[in-house]
């Protein structure tokens, strides 16, 4: 008999939404899915000839259990670069993708009777896995366009908390959490001496003049606090290859090095070399994905606004809308359920993300895929 742990643990409702999307389509039936957070561009060919120079030279076998060398100096470089944070080697850790480095965060630093803080909306894994480290997830309000605010986590902070889990942009909502806003809760931080876990995995994704800020540069105060979690999944188009990474105190470091070595071993060698050369390559693919992101962005919320029911605030980052459809009456799960098999449009039920008001969209897609998407879901949200 499987344990009780696992029994009660939640399956990815992105991940079934988009296996009973693709299910559909086996069969022979035309579904748009706005389900998976996955970019529709192919991986930049200098980062594939990488990969496939790594297999022709043979770099096939096990590397350091925590990523190699040169990884780990690409990493360093451009956390320096680009988010003004000083990591060496010993406090990097490579993992099998962003949500790996944070299911290793959790089994390091969380277990029973330790309080994480999540902020609802918040992405389906970050519960299951406090959960599975024997921790308690303590959801913590936002404001009225989802947004994180210190004074709301604030009402929920105890003697019992130990970390934070702060993603912006966000998963699901696509807003991008402002300065001021960081300030204070690294503030928050310090004073109540807790940890912070930044899901930065979105950060090259921003709009409209908004722009991303490390809440680990902010100051000593929260250096040591800090959790920094990236990856490069969505910026490169990289989802298959998983590589995940963060920078952290080193002790923190060690024990997730140590947790590694006994369960995956290493990343994969060959993606590890690919990601060398998505970090230090060139980065025009990632501002023409980006512009491409951000006409999807106006035209899906454009669409999403102009039906009976529907309401949706411009996401700032990432590649989701979050709409809310609590007007029709259904719930996130009906409503999605009911939209796949009669309009055979895939969308996420808000329920999976903590909001039973919402629905979450990817326009991680062509942009005639989101008019048809769209054009079918008006038709039925006026016709059901």
């Amino acid at each position: 008999m499987i344990t009780k742990r696992i029994q009660q643990l939640e399956e990815s409702a992105t991940l079934a939404v988009d296996a009973k999307a693709k299910e559909m389509k086996a069969n022979g039936i035309d579904v748009v899915s706005f389900g998976a957070g996955q970019p529709d561009f192919p991986t930049p060919q200098n980062i594939k000839e990488e990969a496939i120079s790594a297999i022709n030279g043979n770099f096939t076998g096990y590397t350091e259990s925590s990523g190699i060398p040169e990884l780990k100096k690409a990493i360093a470089a451009k956390f320096r670069r680009e988010n003004g944070l000083e990591y060496d080697a010993s406090q990097i850790i490579v993992s099998c993708g962003a949500k790996h480095t944070l299911h290793n965060i959790m089994e390091t630093i969380v277990g029973p009777g330790d309080e994480v803080l999540i902020p609802v909306p918040y992405w389906v894994s970050y519960a299951e896995q406090v959960k599975l480290a024997g921790g308690t997830p303590v959801f913590c309000a936002t404001d009225e366009k989802a947004k994180i605010r210190a004074g709301m986590i604030a009402e929920k902070v105890t003697d019992g908390t130990k970390a934070l889990i702060l993603s912006s942009p966000s998963n699901p909502t696509g807003m991008v959490c402002d300065a001021d806003e960081l300030k204070k809760i690294a503030d928050l931080a310090a004073t109540q001496d807790f940890y912070v876990i930044a899901d930065e995995i979105y950060e090259h994704l921003i709009y409209g003049g908004n722009r991303h800020i490390s809440i680990a540069s902010l100051g000593d105060g929260i250096k040591n606090r800090a959790i920094t979690v990236n990856g490069v999944s969505k910026s490169y188009s990289m989802t298959g290859w998983r590589i995940g990474y963060c920078g952290a105190p080193k002790d923190i470091a060690a024990g997730m090095a140590k947790l590694q070595s006994q369960t995956t071993s290493n990343p994969t060698s060959i993606s590890q070399k690919a990601a060398i050369e998505a970090l230090n390559g060139p980065q025009e693919s990632v501002a023409m994905m980006r512009q491409e992101f951000d006409r999807r962005r106006m035209l899906m919320h454009r669409l999403l606004n102009g039906m009976e029911g529907v309401r949706c605030h411009l996401p700032e980052g990432a590649f989701y809308c979050w709409a809310n459809i609590s007007e029709t009456g259904l719930s996130s799960m009906d409503f999605a359920s009911r939209l796949l098999e009669e309009a055979h449009v895939a969308v996420v039920p808000g329920i999976a993300f903590g909001d039973d008001n919402f629905i979450r969209l990817s326009y991680a897609c062509s942009t005639e895929q989101i008019e048809k998407g769209m054009e079918r879901m008006k038709k039925w949200v006026q016709q059901r």
